[in-house]
């Protein structure tokens, strides 16, 4: 504009400011280059006051044009972020193209729609609004919410059908003619069927929204769910070749933090169109920020701190909005709220500890949570784990590989797991000094010795009889350390020891209750709760982080040193060559056995138990042990299970 107008740039953005804030004065609400068309656009619509619009009006525009600057509120006028919200707030963010598709779908004759998410991600709000979309379409709605259904109404599925039948009934404004159509000897489902079909569907000559909210507490009745749902199927099925089925329209809402082993073929939920809550992105966080009167959220500032925010919550909707209502209140600064965010006096710790709890409710879930929070890679976990801390919003998904959803999550439960480890841990260790420190290897002071390993495992053991659960042990040993430790000598040796130790210790420290060193070269681990799977993904970690360490077998010596890097030169070249090259090594150092890598390297052995009076500590050692002679016959540097006892 300058260039074309031949004013300077600085006299046009004194003038564009001075413009911003006339106009705002003048329209009574925040205009900005951002929203100047959108404004502009509301005066050339018909002159109908936006309060005395209907909400569902109002949500059907916003999905067209979503509001990107709200007018300006004062800090009395925003509400703690608690439930759903109103379909006329400003603090609602339009997640594209999630509002339209499912705005439209409803639309679809006898659709079948699921919303899951975890809990507080914005369902319920998003429901309201297909609900307001429906009405304004000229739909009948229905909405159910099994929170309000009495504990008595689950007793058994003729209860609860009468009782879904009745509610829908009189939302309908319909005469209840309900035991009419009700036939003990036809069965609950049928008799439901027909009265749907018969009366209820045949009363209303539009089409019905029929919204089922928190779904998920019929999962913690079996009785009941496996036959209501596959039951919601088989009506979505009828809309296919039956006009009277297509009038119904199905919402099924749930949260996923439960779950219930239901067979694909028996529940609506493979079938309709399935809607996943997006977190928001960085913009909508930004947006969001400005709604709540945040006036710097728009600078350039504002946006990194925002960007901080993103990191620490992943965008979760409650967890973004509980943050920026507590900076719209002016009462902590974002910097202090960051600190304190995964602490006991910070302001997400009712939400931490309520996710805790449920993780302590399944033991394999924490053992699962230790692995992922111990590491920033992919973790690959056993399916239903990974399903199970998905569903529960806590890690993000790729095939069956497994990351931490946000830092919030990451540092709250390592520290958590921490605590537990280190109290199990103290426990441990209150006896006397002279006992505490026999048991201790006196070489490497994080690790136990043998002895004292096998001891614990011993009396463990009685008390996991009580509670049977997966248990698993690791060995691992480091690949030919005494040609190393001969080659560059006892300081060098004992360096790389204490290198390879501590990346153990760092593997292991939150999965297990105690880790054993000994013979020098050996650890021993005991993994409770942990099965075969999960223990074979924490001893590939272990190798591979052995691995990349780069330890070098190769001498210093020069003239050594090239000597045998012609050897493993050769052998590299000419594999099939094997026991020629092997000849060669053995000729310079006697000592030597087999081909080692060109770096240190570590053979692991791995035995897993279900404890019972039909095994016994003992067994699982050694069967631990016969796993790791048979690593190091296969060539050393991998890991092997031993499945005798599974």
């Amino acid at each position: 504009m300058a260039k074309e107008s031949g004013y300077g740039s600085d006299y046009i953005k004194q003038v564009g400011s001075q413009l911003w804030l006339e106009l705002s004065e003048a329209l009574g609400e925040k205009v900005t280059k951002k929203n100047l068309y959108i404004v502009l656009s509301k005066l050339d619509q018909d002159e109908i006051p936006q309060e005395e619009k209907q909400p569902q009006q109002k949500f059907t525009e916003d999905i067209k044009a979503e509001k990107t600057s709200p007018p300006l509120v004062t800090v009395s006028e925003i509400k703690f972020p608690n439930g759903p919200m109103p379909l006329d707030s400003y603090l609602y963010i339009n997640r594209p193209p999630l509002e339209e598709v499912v705005c439209s779908e409803i639309m679809q004759p006898g659709c079948l729609m699921r919303i899951k998410a975890p809990r507080k991600t914005g369902k319920s709000s998003l429901l309201n609004r297909i609900i307001a979309h429906a009405k304004g379409q000229g739909y009948q709605a229905v909405s159910l919410d099994f929170q309000e259904a009495d504990e008595a109404v689950f007793v058994s599925l003729d209860k609860f059908l009468r009782w879904f039948c009745i509610n829908i009934t009189r939302q309908l404004n319909l005469a209840l003619n309900l035991d009419d159509y009700w036939d003990a000897e036809m069965g609950s489902k049928v008799s439901c069927k027909i009265y749907f079909e018969a009366y209820l569907l045949e009363q209303i000559d539009s089409p019905i929204v029929l919204a089922l909210n928190e779904v998920n507490l019929v999962f913690e009745h079996p009785n009941i769910a496996h036959d209501f749902l596959p039951m919601l199927r088989f009506w979505h099925e009828q809309s296919k070749q039956d006009k009277t089925w297509q009038k119904l329209r199905l919402v099924v809402v749930h949260t996923t933090e439960i779950y219930i082993p239901l067979k694909l073929n028996q529940s609506p939920f493979n079938v309709g169109v399935t809607v996943a809550l997006p977190p928001f992105s960085l913009k909508q966080v930004q947006n969001l920020a400005e709604r709540y009167g945040l006036s710097w959220a728009a600078s350039e500032e504002g946006a990194q701190r925002l960007t901080a925010l993103q990191a620490m919550v992943g965008g979760h909707p409650y967890l973004t909005s509980l943050a920026l209502y507590h900076l719209r209140q002016g009462k902590m600064t974002l910097q202090k709220l960051l600190e304190t965010a995964s602490t006991p006096v910070g302001i997400y710790s009712q939400h931490l500890r309520e996710l805790l709890s449920l993780l302590q409710a399944e033991p394999e879930l924490i053992s699962a949570m230790q692995q992922v929070v111990s590491t920033t890679r992919l973790n690959q976990l056993d399916a239903i784990a990974a399903y199970k801390l998905e569903s529960m919003g806590l890690v993000k998904l790729d095939s069956d590989r497994a990351t931490i959803r946000c830092e919030l999550y990451r540092l709250y439960f390592s520290q958590e797991i921490l605590k537990q480890n280190d109290a199990h841990q103290t426990l441990l260790l209150e006896e006397q000094p002279q006992q505490a420190k026999a048991r201790y290897d006196n070489a490497l002071g994080k690790f136990v010795n043998l002895h004292y390993f096998k001891k614990y495992l011993e009396t463990e053991w009685q008390n996991w009889l009580t509670k049977p659960s997966l248990l698993s042990v690791i060995l691992c040993e480091i690949d030919y350390f005494k040609f190393y430790s001969d080659t560059h000598g006892y300081q060098a040796a004992n360096s790389s020891l204490q290198l390879i130790s501590n990346t153990i210790y760092e593997c292991l420290k939150y999965q297990a209750p105690l880790i054993a060193h000994y013979d020098e070269t050996k650890f021993a681990v005991i993994l409770p709760q942990i099965d075969a799977s999960g223990a074979v993904g924490i001893a590939e970690n272990i190798r591979e982080r052995i691995k990349e360490l780069a330890i070098a077998h190769i001498d210093p010596n020069p003239e050594v040193s090239s000597q045998f890097q012609r050897i493993f030169d050769y052998v590299d070249i000419k594999n099939k060559m094997w026991y020629g090259a092997r000849n060669a090594i053995a000729q310079t150092k006697s000592q030597f056995d087999g081909i080692p890598s060109l770096v240190l390297t570590v053979s692991l052995g791995i035995a897993t138990a279900t404890p019972n009076y039909q095994n016994t500590s003992a067994m699982l050692i050694a069967a631990a042990e016969e796993a790791l002679f048979q690593a190091k016959r296969k060539g050393r540097n991998c890991v092997i299970i031993n499945s005798a006892l599974s």
